[in-house]
């Protein structure tokens, strides 16, 4: 099992004195759950990427705003490092604590303060989970867009904080394209409110800053979301192939014939096996891929797209082309693939999930790019991914108890997302880049650009306390990376735009 500790962070943290800290909490915040012991803290030692692991040095779980403003005031002070942690889903590493700093556990903010179904939001704390939102929502017809495959469990804070998606994104949008107004605290301890309850606020957009911000920022305790109405029909296509290839292909011709779906989703035949020997949810396992295609609004309107869709999908060469009959096979239809990670988890003692985007055209010759580092580096690979919108989840199968095959891993999942800046696309889609992805920040981005993401940082904390050694790689780190992948410092292809 990879263990990451400290000493492969950028740059030196503070020293910090663990019982001084200790007891200077205690003394500060005499009723705010503290673990210190090594049993306490160890089911907090990672995040959903868990070959990661590191014992925190100390745990807070606070329950008002006044304990979390006392703790990250005391903590600048003493410059103790600080890293929030919600439900502990996210896949980048990015709740990873650290060995000398606090671990600021939110999971008790957990209650929805108010829904108004006539403005169509909800103000809730950071700890409501996502699915919690769109149930309370669920007696007005009323929901909440955003569905990570763990909405279940996943926690609206850690959304925030990484930006998810889910498969509605593609119509509906990222966390960042659903929230309204924030309630954060920096790490002084100044309490902000950015947005608002309409559609614009003045001055910059801290929002969309905050959104996708990992913890770098600030502590979110407060988000204010839009609902939506739930669409008066929906209907889920499935399409089957017989090549990988086609069925990238038929992605881009459905949007081309300007159909947005709700949802438009690809496995291919290692991941649809798992899923349909897991959930038995219908699945062609003969298929070496599927395409799983939802068309929601109005009723007339859904049934001529799902002629079209169906036009489309036979001139692409799908084998077969299935119309789930009712709501109870649609939802077999997304249950295999939004349980597609546990079911792929049945075929190896270990996974590695990659997140990276990229433009849909690019989807055949990225695959095929996929394809051959599996077969060169011998690992097989299952594809579940958002086609739609090109975020691809390569989950790469290995077995940790076997020397060097956790590196392995590593090594060809950092090669699909250099793959996927190379034609055009981004190192991530919705799973953030944590400690992750920063290697490949340097070959998604130049110096210039790394800069001003430390000068960002450096604006809101500017002891750089809060989750360190994430997101942003050190320049020094570049250029150790860089002489390694990147000649004459240029990416290759530099004619292909990026997004």
């Amino acid at each position: 099992m990879n263990i990451l500790f400290n000493e492969r962070l950028d740059g030196p943290l503070p020293t910090v004195d663990r019982e001084a800290t200790l007891q200077r909490l205690r003394h500060d915040l005499p009723d705010m759950t503290l673990l210190h012991t090594e049993e306490d803290r160890r089911p907090f030692e990672c995040d959903g990427l868990s070959a990661y692991r590191v014992l925190p040095m100390l745990v807070a779980l606070p329950e008002t705003l006044e304990q979390v403003t006392t703790l990250l005031q005391t903590c600048h002070e003493m410059r103790v490092p600080v890293v929030t942690r919600g439900a502990g889903t996210g896949l980048s590493g990015g709740a990873l604590p650290l060995e000398r700093g606090v671990l600021l556990v939110m999971s008790r903010f957990n209650r929805i303060l108010e829904l108004d179904p006539d403005a169509r939001i909800a103000r809730v704390q950071p700890g409501v989970r996502n699915l919690a939102i769109s149930e309370a929502a669920a007696p007005h017809g009323l929901y909440y867009a955003p569905d990570p495959s763990s909405q279940i469990a996943c926690s609206i804070g850690g959304n925030v904080a990484e930006n998810a998606g889910g498969v509605h994104c593609l119509k509906y949008g990222l966390t960042v394209h659903n929230v309204l107004a924030l309630e954060v605290i920096t790490i002084e301890g100044e309490r902000m409110t950015l947005g608002s309850e309409a559609l614009d606020a003045p001055g910059f957009d801290l929002l969309a800053l905050f959104n996708g911000s990992e913890g770098m920022l600030g502590i979110i305790t407060e988000v204010t979301v839009k609902l939506l109405p739930r669409p008066q029909s929906a209907k889920v296509i499935m399409a089957s192939f017989d090549d990988l290839g086609k069925a990238g292909q038929a992605v881009g011709d459905i949007i081309a014939a300007g159909i947005v779906p709700g949802g438009l989703e690809m496995m291919d035949n290692l991941a649809i096996r798992a899923a349909e020997d897991f959930i038995h949810a219908g699945y062609p396992v003969e298929a070496e891929a599927i395409l799983l295609c939802e068309l929601d609004g109005v009723e007339a309107d859904v049934a001529d797209d799902c002629q079209r869709v169906r036009e489309v999908l036979a001139g692409a060469g799908a084998t077969a082309i299935t119309l789930a009959r009712d709501d109870a096979e649609r939802a077999r239809f997304w249950a295999g693939r939004k349980n597609a990670f546990p079911a792929v988890g049945r075929l190896s003692p270990d996974y590695y999930c990659m997140d990276g985007t990229i433009p849909r055209r690019e989807l055949p010759r990225v695959l095929q790019g996929i394809a051959e580092l599996s077969q060169e580096s011998g690992l097989r690979v299952a594809n579940v991914f958002h086609a739609g919108d090109g975020n691809l989840h390569p989950l790469i199968l290995f077995d940790a108890n076997r020397s060097g095959e956790l590196a392995l891993a590593e090594s060809v999942g950092g090669r699909i997302l250099e793959l996927c800046v190379e034609v055009g696309g981004t190192i991530t889609g919705e799973h953030g880049v944590g400690r992750e992805k920063i290697n490949q920040m340097c070959a998604q981005f130049q110096d210039a650009e790394i800069t001003v993401f430390h000068a960002v940082k450096a604006a809101f904390d500017p002891k750089s306390l809060l989750n360190p050694g994430k997101n942003i790689p050190t320049l020094a780190r570049c250029a150790e990376f860089g002489a390694m992948h990147v000649h004459d410092n240029q990416l290759p292809h530099p004619e292909l735009p990026r997004f």
